[in-house]
């Protein structure tokens, strides 16, 4: 049945996504992979399950009873902390309120069965056949989980504003006046994800908007929690639209500030991480015998 329907869509689907891979990559600046953005230089998307190599290798190597327990504890931060570090290192704020789905329980019927046949030759009988049937969550699903994580983020806006603002947030999700619309989405798949596993889905500010910002840019990650690993990054280009007027709009003035509040703290934890991160790495260099 795969097979089937990739060969009757393969031609404008190829189209499509080639048109919206260039596209998605003009409008969010994280669509370079692997790079820094502040500094251009290249972080290897690798970095947390490499440094966490690093350091139980170390401990296999019987080190002195202080190194030993140095050793020990970094392991058990990045254990307990492996999202904050993960996400945080790359400019995401990973405080409850920014996790737009918060260790989301995969439903069964959110995943998509491929079968495989293989045969065996058996001598003197006819050939056996044995059946494969291999469950993940079906790509669609990343989308909607993107999707429903972005209301959040933005509905999130709504709970912490002043009384008088907040329902004008709230707006941002509906056709009343100004309003939020998904222009286009590109997603890179990195983990095949099954059930029962639950997922967190975090969103950050690609760029800092201006008061004649038209669209909002941005990226939103999706970890599974079984295997503490990124499973899929999204890229999104969000209108802001009139409504009434039919046309492209601007946000109101306390909207940009606030985000524009929000990318600094962004920033700021990216950059705070980093240098924590930068000095353990220095430490195991030191236990290492590398520095």
């Amino acid at each position: 049945m795969h097979a089937f329907r990739r060969a009757v869509t393969q031609p404008w689907y190829d189209a499509g996504r080639r048109a919206l891979q260039v596209q998605a990559r003009q409008f969010s600046l994280s669509a370079v992979k692997g790079k820094d953005i502040d500094n251009g230089t290249a972080l290897n998307p690798r970095w947390f399950p490499d440094l966490r190599t690093r350091i139980t290798t170390c401990l296999a190597s019987n080190p002195q009873t202080e190194e030993r327990t140095r050793l020990e504890r970094y392991l058990e931060y990045m254990d307990s902390k492996w999202l904050e570090l993960s996400a945080g290192r790359e400019g995401f704020l990973t405080e409850e309120r920014w996790r737009g789905l918060n260790k989301f329980a995969v439903a069964w019927g959110d995943m998509d069965s491929m079968v495989s046949f293989r045969t065996a030759s058996v001598p003197y009988l006819p050939s056996s056949y044995s059946l494969t049937i291999m469950s993940h969550v079906n790509n669609i699903m990343y989308n909607r989980y993107a999707e429903s994580g972005r209301i959040n983020w933005i509905t999130s806006f709504a709970a912490h504003a002043p009384p008088e603002q907040r329902q004008q947030w709230l707006d941002m999700m509906s056709p009343r006046s100004i309003g939020f619309i998904l222009k286009s989405i590109k997603t890179d798949y990195k983990l095949p994800v099954e059930y029962p596993d639950k997922i967190t889905v975090i969103h950050k500010l690609a760029e800092r908007p201006s008061h004649s910002s038209e669209s909002i840019f941005l990226d939103a990650v999706i970890y599974s929690e079984t295997h503490k690993r990124l499973a899929a990054r999204c890229f999104e280009d969000i209108a802001v639209y009139n409504y009434k007027a039919g046309k492209r709009a601007t946000l109101e003035g306390f909207m940009v500030e606030e985000l524009q509040h929000v990318y600094d703290l962004q920033e700021k934890n990216k950059l705070r991480l980093s240098q924590q991160l930068d000095k353990l790495e220095q430490e195991l260099k030191v236990i290492r015998g590398e520095a």
